[in-house]
């Protein structure tokens, strides 16, 4: 039998909230169009309900920037505006979002939610075969962490309602070209949740 887990990747304020100081990159407009943050509270208390571990992760770093790589063209940005700090009302997960003190929150320096962090430790742990995952941006920590999740060997499931990128076709894109290491299902149809 397997065992599931949901991961809730990036719903920050920088990057969600109409506040954030990424907000003019369009992920606030497409999270509100696509209803992301309903889907995501959806799951959430689906995944509670099934007594499925939730686990959040979100992108950040110290106030001196010591774990971001300038020389990224992504990530450098959140030095040069002074996004995405650590403590700071940016990197809190959307108020909406049900998060629990007993839930496992994790902070990644990177696109990617396993590079660097132990999530694949405290998967393993759990006993953890398939991960349920979705999150801002689709493009970005979406898909490198299904890739990554899936060349780990577990069984991915993105649930696209719960995914924006900055532009539908760009979403759209992307979620066509994971269907190759992930099933792709929405939070109402997923047979883990429901």
């Amino acid at each position: 039998m397997s065992k599931s887990a949901l991961l809730v990747l990036d719903l920050v304020n920088e990057l969600v909230h109409e506040d954030g100081k990424f907000a003019g990159m369009g992920y606030p407009a497409q999270v509100k169009e696509r209803g992301v943050l309903e889907a995501a509270s959806s799951a959430i208390g689906k995944a509670r309900a099934k007594g499925m571990p939730v686990i959040f992760v979100r992108v950040g770093f110290s106030p001196d920037y010591r774990e971001c790589p300038e020389s990224s063209p992504l990530l450098g940005a959140a030095k040069q505006y002074g996004a995405l700090q650590i403590g700071d009302w940016a990197t809190e997960f959307h108020a909406s979002l049900d998060r629990r003190d007993s839930d496992e929150t994790l902070t990644k320096h990177r696109v990617n939610a396993f590079f660097g962090t132990p999530l694949d430790k405290i998967l393993k742990a759990k006993g953890i075969d398939t991960i349920l995952l979705g999150g801002v941006a689709t493009d970005l920590v979406v898909q490198t962490t299904a890739r990554d999740g899936h060349d780990r060997d577990y069984a991915v499931v993105v649930l696209e309602d719960m995914c924006a990128a900055s532009s539908p076709e760009l979403h759209d894109s992307v979620i066509g070209a994971l269907g190759a290491v992930a099933r792709i299902d929405k939070t109402g149809s997923a047979p883990e949740l429901n």
